[in-house]
């Protein structure tokens, strides 16, 4: 992110707004909609962050941190809402590829209760952390191996957000997507 600052700041401007901006998805729901993308995706980074932002939200006890775990490896079973469940289908889908979520895909999410404004934002999440994934990934951004090293990034990312000012003066030695 600090190599090209200029080409970045819209990227973190855009995390800012999808993931903690004005919304009627929690930021913990759209942290876990980023998480789950990243993992399917398979940006360890990505996915390890973004899930400790999520259980941040949530309150940042063990236990958020094994329902984000539960929504990534199985959100069908995880016990989240249907209308999270709903949404994370068409992210999926949107992962793989955006033109596999059909009009029963948005039916559904309606039927759990989802806006129009939450569906189009699971698929901007959706479609931004496939390219934030490819991003990190493809300029093979240094990860810390420990999955506890994610919390405080986590923290960090749930209560400063993606715009803070370490970006610019370089305090911060790793990439977030």
């Amino acid at each position: 992110m600090m190599f090209r600052p200029e080409t970045t700041k819209p990227l973190r401007e855009l995390a800012e707004v999808l993931l903690r901006g004005d919304n009627t998805l929690s930021s913990a729901e759209r942290e876990t909609i980023a998480a789950f993308v990243s993992s399917r995706n398979e940006c360890r980074f990505c996915q390890l962050s973004h899930s400790a932002a999520a259980a941040e939200h949530m309150g940042g006890a063990d236990a958020h941190y094994a329902l984000i775990e539960s929504v990534k490896a199985d959100f069908k079973s995880a016990n989240v809402s249907p209308k999270l469940k709903a949404l994370l289908a068409i992210a999926g889908k949107v992962q793989l590829g955006g033109k596999l979520v059909t009009a029963d895909d948005v039916a559904a999410a309606r039927a759990q209760g989802a806006s129009d404004r939450e569906i189009h934002d699971a698929v901007l999440i959706a479609a931004a952390f496939s390219m934030f994934n490819r991003y990190v990934d493809g300029l093979a951004t240094w990860q810390p191996e420990d999955p506890q090293e994610y919390r405080p990034m986590g923290k960090l990312m749930a209560h400063s957000g993606y715009t803070r000012t370490q970006w610019e003066a370089g305090t911060h030695a790793t990439a977030q997507s």
